[in-house]
């Protein structure tokens, strides 16, 4: 039974097989580190290979996800400083994730079992491998005669495989797809076909050995080495003529339709491919490229909504309100259907949260009859997350645009960027900067992705960003974006959207009817006014919400109430009212003025409170106040003083009493 948690050792240039024996040495302190705790338990450790032999602290990125479970037998300490284990490989696992990565890597794993369906072709191919492995025995000069044994003693068809791709000189990216092939059919395929490849160089090395005897000169070795490398090179793949893959991508090209830049760019890759050896980095890499290359829309796009009565009507239902976002969109879907061409806009809609910018980037989607995306900006700070990484890293990709373009295929949707402004930066880059080419109209026709290194136009795409704060964005990001501001609803609009959008889906999503709960204006106005303090309407959501679930529990529990909601339902629902409005007296109190303010979540009233008592001329302020308030205080107060006479005021009754300012909220959030 294989644990659900293993530790995991990182190879280089070697891959373990279940069914077979080998040694491994342990040069690096922290995988060291897994071997005593892995003898004192079940023994059993997860071998995996790792990607690149240079990286010495190996991430889950860096190694391969399908390794081998298997049991330490013995363990040497060598007087070098390294250890070395005898291990007998189990079963192939698959690494779900790093469930530890100090002081040893440890790894959640699943078993993989074989496939095995039986055939008249799984006979003849477990026959035809065990023959050609006997030939290759007697071929080779350095393998032992106990090897034709074992290899007679094999019953099982994947043990045979297994027992034969851990003992031929493959390429360990070779070996390493061999273990992750799991069907043993395919598996015995590949096997044959390397051991093919083993018997003809061999039987070609015997047969030029024998010839070399006889007549060794000059010509005769080079004759030799010619002919070695020819049957090297065929067997490590490099053949002149294009394989099927390459074909394939060549017409998935040609459906494509890239630009011609783009093509040529395609095509010098393909080339790079018919020279390369297919288990070669290089040939990989080639491959990832050209087959993102030929899955990009390059050409597809969705058709418009031209009716911009049916658009306009599609908005009204969505959203309450919002009329300049909506006339906007209509005046984009109207100078589109008279240009066909024109550059795509980029919107930003700033506003305080709960105002509905995302849902109504879907909407303006939905009335446009346009695909969707949407990828959340908030606390990126690596520039490669939007332009992608080069083709040098292992394991690069194309940026988040890029992906979400090929994902929907098509080339003008709706680009939703959330919260583009919570973007960070550090040593990786400055991801805002990197949008300066992607929401530039201007030059956004030629976006070049790091990956792709070649341009895609974004110019039909429909940039819609939202912020809550523009003060956090670039002033260069800032200007190249149509700002549309949202501000905070009133108490009527809320009240609108609460009946309109709010309470049926709240009603839906907690399984009541209509005819159960019954929410009059009145009620709303006092949940919005002394319950809620918001721009937005996601707390009015939520408080309709619980007091709908109540309802849904007092059904359940079969308890009969009146369906219409009342102010003790609100009170045992919430509680105490959680905002008392502040009220302006009509009855002007000296000393007392009350001042407006703006915050993010609407208007309000603040009291200023003066009072004047004998000191020596001094002013003194207090209160939650800023700078600029501090300096309007000092400034009325001059004012005050330099004007004594003209306001009639005794200039001694200045110099003769101090002024006291204070404000009791001034600056609270």
């Amino acid at each position: 039974v294989i644990p659900p948690t293993l530790p995991l050792l990182p190879i280089r240039d070697a891959v373990a097989f279940p069914g077979t024996v080998m040694p491994l040495s342990v040069r690096r302190e922290k995988f060291k580190r897994l071997l005593d705790p892995a003898l004192m338990g079940s023994r059993m450790i997860c071998v995996v290979e790792q990607r690149s032999a240079q990286t010495d602290d190996p991430g889950l990125d860096d190694l391969y996800r399908i390794g081998t479970a298997c049991v330490i037998l013995k363990l040497f300490k060598v007087p070098d400083g390294s250890e070395t284990i005898i291990v007998h490989g189990l079963r192939r696992v698959g690494i779900e994730t790093l469930t530890q990565e100090s002081p040893y890597p440890e790894a959640r794993v699943h078993a993989h079992d074989d496939v095995i369906t039986p055939s008249t072709e799984l006979d003849a191919l477990v026959h035809i491998v065990r023959q050609a492995s006997l030939r290759l025995i007697d071929l080779s000069a350095n393998v032992p005669a106990e090897s034709g044994e074992i290899i007679r003693s094999i019953e099982a068809p994947g043990t045979l495989a297994d027992f034969m791709a851990a003992n031929l000189p493959l390429g360990f990216v070779h070996k390493q797809e061999l273990l992750e092939t799991f069907d043993v059919l395919e598996r015995l395929r590949k096997v044959n076909a390397a051991l093919v490849g083993q018997l003809d160089l061999l039987e070609l090395s015997k047969k030029l050995e024998e010839e070399v005897r006889d007549k060794i000169d000059t010509t005769q070795r080079q004759y030799f080495l010619r002919e070695q490398m020819k049957v090297i090179q065929q067997e490590l793949g490099q053949k002149s003529a294009p394989s099927q893959t390459i074909e394939r991508l060549r017409q998935k090209l040609a459906e494509a339709k890239p630009p011609a830049e783009v093509l040529a760019e395609a095509q010098r890759e393909l080339d790079r491919m018919s020279s390369a050896a297919q288990s070669s980095p290089e040939y990989n890499v080639a491959l990832d490229y050209v087959q993102w290359i030929a899955s990009l829309p390059w050409t597809v796009t969705t058709d418009d909504n031209d009716d911009i009565n049916l658009a306009e009507r599609i908005l009204n239902e969505d959203h309450y309100g919002l009329d300049k976002v909506k006339r906007r969109v209509l005046e984009f879907l109207a100078v589109r259907t008279l240009r066909k061409d024109s550059p795509g806009p980029i919107l930003c809609l700033a506003g305080p949260p709960g105002v509905g910018k995302t849902s109504l980037g879907k909407s303006i989607a939905r009335a446009m009859n346009r695909k969707f995306i949407r990828i959340s900006l908030g606390g990126i700070r690596d520039e490669a997350t939007i332009r992608g990484h080069r083709r040098t890293y292992v394991g690069a990709l194309p940026g988040r645009i890029i992906q979400q373009i090929r994902k929907v295929g098509a080339l003008n949707p709706v680009f939703m960027l959330d919260e583009v402004d919570k973007i960070g930066q550090d040593v990786r880059g400055d991801p805002m900067s990197a949008l300066l080419e992607v929401l530039d109209p201007a030059q956004n026709d030629r976006f070049t992705d790091h990956y792709l290194d070649v341009p895609f136009d974004l110019s039909k795409v429909m940039f819609i960003a939202t912020a809550n704060y523009l003060e956090a964005i670039e002033p260069a990001l800032r200007d190249r974006m149509e700002v549309i501001d949202l501000p905070g609803y009133t108490h009527r609009e809320k009240l609108h959207i609460a009946k309109k959008y709010l309470l049926p889906r709240q009603i839906e999503e907690n399984g009541l009817k209509a005819s159960q709960v019954r929410f009059s204006d009145e009620i709303i106005k006092t949940i919005i006014a002394l319950y809620t303090y918001e721009a937005g309407v996601r707390s009015l959501e939520r408080r309709l919400g619980a007091i709908c679930r109540a309802r849904a529990s007092a059904v359940v529990r079969g308890k009969k109430t009146p369906a219409k909601v009342s102010e003790k339902d609100i009170e045992e629902a919430f509680g105490e009212k959680r905002f008392e409005p502040d009220v302006a007296r009509h009855n002007v109190v000296p000393g007392v003025v009350t001042g407006l303010a703006f915050t993010p979540v609407g208007g309000t009233i603040l009291f200023i409170e003066a009072v004047v008592m004998p000191g020596n001329g001094n002013l003194n302020l207090t209160g939650q106040i800023g700078d600029v308030m501090q300096e309007s205080a000092v400034a009325a107060f001059t004012i005050v003083r330099s004007r004594a006479a003209v306001l009639g005021i005794d200039p001694q009754a200045l110099v003769a009493n101090d002024v006291h300012i204070h404000v009791p909220a001034g600056a609270v959030p």
